[in-house]
């Protein structure tokens, strides 16, 4: 959540990067927030005010009765009767006013940062570098699903049965190469990395929800738990959430936490989108990576996100390549975000694996997320940065499709072997 205090100090500022976004009328924004805001802070000095004059009267008392001043203490009391009515009343009004500048700006996405390129959407991405050379193949390269059905190890029409589209049942040495990429990775991230494995709760409530800013304004993209209760999108939620309310001293940070789970997303906007396969799926696995910083750490620690994320493709022997998202094609708790794509032969395209996002303070003002500075007894908010290390489900895919034989069969990567119980090829079922 932005700042109103930014907002009302750095008018043009705010209405430039929604206009980069091409979010909504960013002048009538603007206008909406700067008057809800001053009807705010005319109730909240009217309180103030009154509580002033109550307090005057109420020690007033107590000199008008010393005085024997009966007709002026009986005076005073009314007037102090009817300024409690007055200050409650006000408490109200300031209440019904928060919410509604609360709500108005939990709708607002993050400022994109400086060097973050202007588009209205993918094409406008700046493609940072590429890694590795795609594979040549003698054959015409099949996609993953192809591949999985005919291994006879992926089975979408028994998920169907079972749960409706965009579901998978995976079996024997395809479950178990899921298995193994997660182990991987955890093991990565958290022996080299300096990553702190959790393993968080699946079901959140809507203030871990909005903290990350999945609600209120992606809530159809959400799977709902009964009251009050969400299954997560992504581990993000309740990594990010660990530093909720909290007030933590600078030299505990950076926290950097890791988690593997299983996601959960409705796809609302994704209608006629990858219909076909394991790209984009109701339910998947994916290894979270997630940061809480200072602001003075925060760019640096962006960059060593996503080296962790790219050293996962590397040590598989995926070809992938890191670009920085526009404006326009950027998260909405994001000020500046890399994607890393990883080549699928199979597609002929490079298809995202992982993005990798700083969010500044955006979440940590709806998560009320601070630090102690070491030199200063004010705490300030922290700042919040997440990224895939990578999405499980997408880099068994690029295995599958990168390491296909002509034969149908899938070589493992040497990293997988161990995690493999020393299999070194997936081969159908007799």
């Amino acid at each position: 959540m932005l700042d109103v205090k930014w907002i009302r100090d750095n008018p043009d500022a705010f209405v430039a990067g929604l206009e980069k976004r091409a979010f909504g009328a960013p002048r009538e924004l603007l206008n909406q927030i700067l008057t809800s805001d001053e009807q705010r802070r005319v109730t909240i000095q009217e309180l103030q005010d009154a509580q002033a004059k109550r307090n005057a009267a109420s020690k007033d008392i107590g000199t008008a009765k010393q005085a024997k001043d009966e007709a002026e203490a009986k005076r005073l009391m009314d007037e102090v009767v009817g300024l409690k009515a007055s200050i409650q009343d006000g408490e109200d009004k300031e209440r019904e006013q928060d919410k509604a500048l609360g709500e108005l700006l939990a709708g607002i996405p993050n400022m994109p940062a400086e060097d973050v390129p202007v588009g209205a959407d993918e094409d406008a991405n700046m493609e940072l570098r590429k890694v590795g050379e795609p594979p040549k193949f003698d054959f015409e390269p099949k996609q993953h699903f192809e591949l999985g059905e005919a291994l006879g190890l992926m089975d979408f029409e028994t998920a169907a049965k079972l749960s409706g589209s965009r579901f998978v049942v995976l079996k024997g040495s395809l479950a178990r190469l899921e298995r193994a990429l997660s182990q991987f990775m955890l093991d990565l991230h958290t022996s080299e990395h300096g990553y702190t494995e959790v393993n968080p709760p699946l079901l959140v409530r809507d203030e871990a929800m909005f903290g990350t800013a999945q609600l209120p304004k992606f809530k159809d993209d959400q799977f709902a738990a009964g009251e009050d209760y969400w299954l997560i999108p992504t581990a993000e939620v309740p990594l990010t959430n660990l530093a909720r309310e909290a007030i933590s001293e600078e030299a505990s940070l950076p926290m950097r936490v890791a988690a593997a789970t299983p996601c959960f997303r409705a796809e609302a906007g994704a209608a006629g989108r990858d219909t076909r396969g394991m790209i984009r799926q109701h339910q998947f696995f994916k290894v979270e990576l997630v940061t809480v910083t200072t602001p003075e750490q925060s760019a640096e620690e962006h960059e060593r996100l996503t080296a962790c994320a790219e050293t996962v493709l590397k040590r598989l022997g995926l070809p992938y390549r890191v670009v920085v998202l526009s404006t326009g094609d950027m998260g909405f708790a994001a000020e500046k975000t890399h994607d890393i794509e990883v080549w699928l032969p199979g597609q002929d395209a490079y298809r995202e694996i992982s993005s990798c996002s700083k969010c500044g303070d955006f979440q940590a003002r709806r998560m009320n997320a601070r630090y102690r500075p070491k030199d200063s007894k004010n705490p300030r908010l922290v700042h919040t940065l997440n990224g895939s290390g990578v999405a499980v489900g997408r880099a068994l895919v690029a295995v599958l499709e990168n390491y296909q034989e002509a034969d149908g069969s899938v070589r493992i990567p040497e990293a997988l072997q161990p995690y493999m119980g020393g299999l070194t090829k997936i081969e159908a079922t007799a």
